[in-house]
Formats: C-alpha cells, sequence, structure tokens
C-alpha cells in the first residue's frame, strides 16, 4: 500500500503538475499546432490497495481538461503497477508504464511529446532558448503555487498548523511585472486557493518579485537559495521577511516530493 507521502505526491502531480499542460500547449506554437482539432481521452492510473488512482486528460477539439480519478476508459491509458511508480516516471525517473491504446497512435504520440515537455519541470532542465527559460518559469510557478494549496488540503500537518491563525492574507509571485507571469496563494484561516496573475483585491502579505525570467530559473530550480538570490539583487521580497521565508521553506519541500 502506498504511503502518505507518496499518496501526497501523487496528490500534487494529478492537480497541480498535469494542469501546466495547458500552459504548455498555450504557449508552445509547435505545441498548439500539434493539438489542433484533437479530441481524445487519456487516462494515468496506478494499482493500489485502497484503489487505483490517477487523472485524465480530456482533449476536445484541442481544448484539453484535466478531470481527477483514473476513470475507466481512454483512447490512451497509461497503468502503473504502484503509485511509486507513476510518481517516478513523472519525476523524470526511467520508468516504463504499461500502455494500452496503441491504435491510437497520433494522440499517443501527442502525450509522449507533452511528458517530454513536462521535463521542463525537473530542477536540471537547462531551457535551451529564451522562449523555453519564460516557459519553464512560468509552468513552475503556476504548479507550486498550485501545490502549495494542495499541499494544505491534503492536510499536511506542517502547512496546516502555518495557514490556521492567518487572516486573509495574499502570497504574491511575479517576474519582471509581466501580467501572464504572475501567481498567488490565498490563505485565509486554514483555507487555501491557488489563483493566476495578479490578485487586485488586497496587497499582497507578501510579494516574491523577480527581475526577469533567467533570476527567476536559478532559484526555481534550487541551485541558489533566496538570501543569496536576494543579495545578488535576482528576487526582491516585499513584506514579511519571516512569512516569506516560511513559503520558501513549503516550495523546497514540493520540490523534494517532486524529485
Amino acid at each position: 500500500m502506498a504511503t502518505e507521502r507518496e499518496i501526497l505526491t501523487t496528490r500534487i502531480v494529478c492537480r497541480a503538475v498535469l494542469p501546466v499542460i495547458k500552459v504548455m500547449i498555450a504557449d508552445d506554437p509547435a505545441m498548439q499546432r500539434r493539438f489542433a482539432g484533437v479530441t481524445g481521452t487519456v487516462r494515468f492510473v496506478a494499482k493500489d490497495e485502497s484503489g487505483p488512482v490517477g487523472a485524465q486528460l480530456h482533449f476536445n477539439d484541442g481544448e484539453l481538461e484535466i478531470v481527477q480519478g483514473p476513470g475507466d476508459r481512454a483512447d490512451v491509458t497509461f497503468s502503473f503497477g504502484s503509485v511509486a511508480k507513476m510518481n517516478a516516471m513523472f519525476a523524470g525517473k526511467p520508468v516504463i508504464p504499461w500502455i494500452q491504446g496503441w491504435t491510437n497512435l497520433g494522440l499517443l504520440l501527442r502525450v509522449f511529446s507533452v511528458l517530454l515537455g513536462l521535463k521542463l519541470l525537473m530542477p536540471t532542465a537547462k531551457p535551451k532558448t529564451p522562449e523555453q527559460a519564460r516557459l519553464k518559469v512560468k509552468m513552475t510557478l503556476f504548479m507550486v503555487s498550485t501545490a502549495l494549496s494542495q499541499l494544505n488540503k491534503s492536510g499536511d500537518p506542517d502547512m496546516a498548523a502555518w495557514t490556521a491563525k492567518q487572516p486573509e492574507r495574499i502570497y504574491q509571485w511575479s517576474v519582471g511585472g509581466a501580467e501572464d507571469i504572475a501567481c498567488y496563494l490565498k490563505v485565509k484561516a486554514g483555507q487555501t486557493k491557488a489563483g493566476r496573475g495578479f490578485y487586485a483585491r488586497r496587497k499582497p502579505f507578501v510579494h516574491m518579485i523577480f527581475r526577469n525570467t533567467d533570476a527567476a530559473l536559478p532559484v526555481l530550480s534550487n541551485s541558489i537559495d533566496t538570501v543569496q538570490a536576494m543579495a545578488q539583487g535576482l528576487v526582491v521580497n516585499e513584506g514579511s521577511p519571516e512569512y516569506g521565508a516560511k513559503i520558501g521553506d513549503f516550495m523546497l519541500r514540493i520540490a523534494g516530493l517532486l524529485s
């Protein structure tokens, strides 16, 4: 049976990692062309003693919807013998799933390209172009803000204790003022909600502002810590330094779960 850590990692994969596929398809012209007009369902399912777990990608004329739960039928299915093995594949490790749906070869090949694209999220992945660097930063920030909320919704004791006594607060991330590379985490009395863009109704309690995408890359890839990044002028942390550091610790924990 899967451990609590493995189940938590799967939750983050399904609810925070898979959704950024939408960003990849929307922002990468080659991906846009590849999925234009595509209709079909792809499911990722892992066996567990408590029952199968997973999620589905529903494509409808090129539009993508992420559906939680393993489902029971799809055009293409990636099956894993355990939750740990599915997590390992999404962490970029050499895991080969059982694949059903080879007759839908076009859809299958497109999904392979998406899975390869998700490797850009890995800390060790080095973008080869400015466009890839921008996409990596955007996908990572969107994934992390959602993952932080899922960490709280899962009942994680540390995260739950940290959010429980907070009044309504906004933790904001942005890159060089770009409207489309911004996201936030709303915290209020133990509840959390992740969002994209700039939160307009309240001034951020903590706002982590990266100078540009090149400045964000080493921080989001964990090759430099926030304190060093601030000293080098790569990022400005507006607001509470104590709470900014704490949210940074939780970001590192997310990275640890997904590695």
